[in-house]
């Protein structure tokens, strides 16, 4: 059997199409591998401190602002003694579009994520339906025996490197699920021969006829 007639999770259609061709599939596949890795390495630094160094967020804050003053009050101060131009807030951090565009983004996302809750909701696919309750049952099990931020932190490493792993290792991946179908479905019979059958069952009464 042949890794070309079997899909991971069934999935046909190319990873990228998935996972919807925009700049998220572009982030999980490392098409843009600076941006990629920019989030890889921000999203660790954060758990780092939060949960190895055990910072709270209110003294990362006051920290990160004094850093930042006592920086720009040396550059202010040492660019008027060597005629340099002082230091000027990004023009970036300010801008209203960018904030609009960020609030709109996320309002999208939210939108198309209600809406396909309460359209799996309704029971139209039951297969779906079930996987999905499976699924939030799984991350609520998980969320129960670890922190909040180290549940993020796993989700989101495994969304930088899975797909793309898969994308890279696609047919290796393919072979490897079928050979595990096949393990388990032998494993199944295996107990079904030999345990479930042997289990003893009452006499099935025949019924009287008059």
């Amino acid at each position: 059997m042949s890794s070309t007639s079997f899909k991971l999770f069934g999935q046909q259609k190319p990873l990228d199409e998935l996972l919807g061709r925009g700049k998220v599939a572009d982030i999980a596949l490392w098409r843009n591998k600076r941006l990629s890795a920019s989030i890889l390495l921000a999203i660790t630094v954060v758990w780092i401190l939060f949960e190895v160094v055990e910072y709270h967020f209110l003294t990362l804050l006051c920290h990160t602002s004094i850093a930042a003053m006592l920086f720009v009050f040396i550059w202010s101060n040492g660019a008027a003694l060597l005629d340099l131009p002082p230091p000027r807030i990004p023009e970036i951090i300010l801008s209203e579009k960018v904030y609009k565009d960020a609030v709109i983004s996320l309002h999208r996302r939210l939108r198309w994520f209600i809406f396909k809750l309460h359209e799996i909701a309704c029971g139209k696919d039951l297969k779906l339906f079930l996987k999905t309750v499976g699924l939030l049952w799984v991350l609520a099990v998980l969320g129960s025996s670890t922190t909040s931020l180290t549940l993020i932190y796993l989700v989101t490493v495994c969304f930088l490197t899975l797909p793309a792993l898969y994308e890279q290792y696609e047919h290796e991946i393919d072979h490897l699920a079928i050979r595990g179908k096949h393990d388990l479905k032998r494993l199944f019979s295996s107990v079904d021969a030999k345990v479930l059958n042997k289990i003893p069952r009452g006499p099935v009464k025949e019924k009287k006829h008059n």
